[in-house]
């Protein structure tokens, strides 16, 4: 059998393109109010942006057990996979990936290869779908795991939040960073950079964040012959349809697919309400 391809739940990927691909995803937990519930199976991101308003109540977020992600492997490689490639957000954003590798050594290491998207979301989500076309082709180990590298070096990711205070309060980003971009409420455009959170730019209006959401996509496709898009928000659908609308204006016939999710409950947690993003992957070879 082919190469089995394993990530986690803030890949955020549409339920219908994880099942296409034959994606495994393995939770992480969100934790409200001392209580665990999974994502994307037990809590919604309605129910966490809801609780980050509410007074003395307590939001935080767990990665999945080494011994979870040892289940996934075992079960994976026992139903006839040759190897399994696990691809996980960000290490600088979670410890995910520290997870996965340990379960990795104790599973086989010649059997099973993690790698480090290096962001979340989509970013995570295009180098997953990267890997698993490589795997259904037949690409061996080393191959699939070279297959979801090359696409996240290939990923950008961009969004826009209305406060940087959940940021700031879950450690993903400094209290200068957090100071900086609320001085004169200007509004925030973020970008992942090496695996961590970093304020890319400020304007004034949520109008002109969703602007410069569009540019700084347009920048990340540059000369690129072929790209593909997806698009996350926070129970605002028609915000990120009036996105859609204006990347698929300005790239053009570049653009081959534009997927648009529903951000999940763990980066709710940590981003807040408000959240807005555009993730661009140049497709290998354009």
């Amino acid at each position: 059998m082919s190469v089995a391809v394993v990530t986690d739940s803030t890949a955020y990927l549409p339920a219908d393109l994880a099942q296409r691909h034959h994606l495994t995803v393995v939770p992480l937990t969100v934790l409200v109010d001392g209580v665990e519930r999974r994502e994307g199976l037990d809590l919604t991101p309605t129910e966490v942006a809801h609780a980050l308003t509410v007074r003395r109540s307590t939001v935080s977020t767990s990665r999945p057990a080494p011994e979870q992600f040892a289940e996934t492997y075992r079960r994976l490689l026992g139903a006839g996979s040759s190897g399994v490639v696990s691809v996980h957000l960000s290490a600088g954003l979670s410890g995910t990936v520290a997870a996965a590798e340990l379960a990795a050594r104790q599973t086989g290491p010649d059997r099973v290869a993690v790698v480090d998207s290096g962001s979340t979301g989509m970013g995570l989500g295009f180098p997953a779908l990267a890997a698993a076309t490589v795997a259904a082709t037949g690409g061996d180990l080393a191959e699939v795991s070279a297959a979801a590298t090359a696409a996240a070096a290939r990923t950008r990711t961009f969004f826009y939040v209305d406060t940087l205070e959940h940021l700031r309060r879950g450690g993903r980003i400094t209290a200068a960073s957090a100071l900086l971009g609320t001085a004169l409420a200007v509004k925030p455009i973020l970008h992942v950079q090496d695996g961590h959170i970093v304020l890319r730019d400020k304007v004034r209006t949520a109008a002109r964040a969703l602007a410069k959401l569009v540019d700084l996509a347009c920048l990340a496709a540059d000369d690129a012959s072929r790209v593909d898009v997806a698009v996350h928000h926070l129970d605002d659908p028609d915000r990120a349809a009036a996105l859609c609308a204006e990347l698929t204006s300005r790239l053009g016939d570049r653009l081959q697919d534009v997927h648009v999710a529903q951000i999940g409950a763990v980066v709710t947690a940590h981003a807040g309400p408000g959240l807005l993003s555009v993730v661009v992957h140049r497709r290998a070879g354009s």
